[in-house]
């Protein structure tokens, strides 16, 4: 079997899932698991997230510089945390042979944190598993970087039995700092994993990455597993030649919570969305939160929000996992309306509660366009915020998609509430 072949048999034994946005030299890899096509590569891995959080192994596969597209999505969920594993198979076009650039995307593995897998051919089948497995181990989504030289070599096809973990969602005590300490945690324990990883070969010599030959065979290209040989071969930029002395970060202290800090922050006094979320609660609904004052539901006295991955990102998630986003009217408009087109489309069943205060209000009360004009084709129900009434009549999960849109003007001069944990 050739690399391309062993793939599609790894990812067809390793994910319940998978989406695409094709192009090469991924396209064949695409049509081969019966990924889904999405709308853009951002999309992909908001459904891939959500599937997550529902725990269903899910792989993402695009090209290159589709990377840049669902980079967000990518760096959030290192600090959100997941579930089940998300692999985003990324094709580098290392000879431009039908792309705008030669981009190598091992480089998002030191910015987001993530684990970065470069398999040959010899070891794709194993390395498949792998990736799934380390992405439940550290909750954050695996890069597995693939080179058409990697796809077309021969091997003799070797799969790792499945075996199955289950990653865990930043705790709702922490705060973001803590969040990002705790985070930071298991990327210290990520060197240790690559350091004794079986899919790697350290016999001192020249390093092979990926389909070069070499005395040393290295797959885990970061974290490296550390620096016992003398040259690097590898293909496209220097990554792994610049990266093989790095070291662990620094232990850090223990990650800040709620509690230790003394406070938590919730909505302004008079906020007209307290009588949404309050009502969600009784109901006791779980939504996907946005960033922006959506994100608040996420906090005392409500905590209807499970996760949030990001700007744009709740509708697309919500979408595979709670059937319930909470977004407000810039983050639709930002990116999220990319994901109700591409949900429309496929019918599927979400309630999207959208926040119309036409303002972006965790960024300076910039004024932003009015959400509804550009959600007409949606056929949104428009709800006035303190319309308990209608509230109650729209707030189920119907079996298609269905925007609600909440209006709501935001208090002037007031600022999001600040809690003492004792008055919890």
């Amino acid at each position: 079997m050739n690399g391309e072949e062993i793939l599609i048999t790894a990812l067809q034994r390793a994910a319940d899932r998978a989406y695409a946005v094709p192009g090469y030299p991924v396209t064949r890899i695409a049509g081969g698991v019966a990924a889904a096509i999405t709308v853009n590569e951002k999309v992909a891995l908001e459904y891939a997230l959500g599937d997550s959080l529902a725990l269903r192994r899910a792989a993402v596969i695009v090209k290159n510089v589709g990377v840049n597209a669902l980079a967000d999505p990518l760096v959030n969920a290192t600090t959100q945390g997941l579930r089940a594993g998300v692999v985003v198979v990324a094709g580098d076009d290392i000879e431009v042979a039908a792309s705008q650039n030669a981009q190598d995307t091992r480089f998002y593995g030191e910015l987001a944190e993530v684990p970065v897998i470069e398999p040959s051919a010899a070891t794709m089948g194993a390395a498949v598993e792998a990736a799934f497995r380390a992405s439940e181990e550290f909750s954050r989504v695996a890069l597995l970087r693939i080179t058409p030289a990697a796809l077309a070599g021969e091997a003799d096809a070797a799969f790792a039995p499945p075996s199955r973990g289950t990653g865990t969602l930043a705790a709702p005590s922490l705060t973001m700092r803590g969040r990002v300490a705790a985070a930071a945690r298991r990327t210290r324990a990520m060197f240790a994993w690559a350091r004794a990883s079986s899919l790697n070969t350290i016999a001192g010599g020249t390093a092979g990455v990926g389909a070069c030959p070499g005395d040393s065979r290295v797959v885990t290209v970061y974290p490296p597993p550390g620096d016992r040989f003398g040259d690097v071969a590898e293909l496209g930029r220097p990554f792994f030649a610049d990266h093989r002395r790095l070291r662990p970060p620094a232990a850090d202290r223990e990650p800040e919570t709620m509690a230790g800090r003394g406070y938590y922050r919730t909505l302004c006094p008079t906020c007209p969305y307290a009588l949404l979320f309050a009502r969600m609660q009784e109901k006791g609904m779980t939504a996907v939160c946005d960033i922006g004052c959506s994100l608040l539901a996420m906090n005392p006295p409500y905590g209807v929000g499970i996760a949030s991955y990001g700007l744009g990102s709740s509708v697309a998630v919500a979408a595979t996992s709670t059937r319930v986003s909470l977004t407000g009217d810039y983050a639709m408009l930002h990116s999220g309306i990319n994901a109700l087109i591409d949900i429309t489309e496929k019918g599927l069943p979400l309630l999207c509660i959208v926040l119309k205060n036409k303002k972006m209000g965790m960024t300076g009360g910039h004024p932003a366009p009015d959400v509804a004009r550009y959600l007409r084709w949606a056929d949104p129900v428009v709800i006035p915020a303190e319309d308990a009434e209608a509230l109650d009549r729209h707030l189920a999960v119907p079996g298609h998609p269905r925007v609600l849109i909440i209006e709501g003007c935001c208090p002037e001069g007031e600022e999001h509430e600040t809690v003492e944990c004792g008055n919890l």
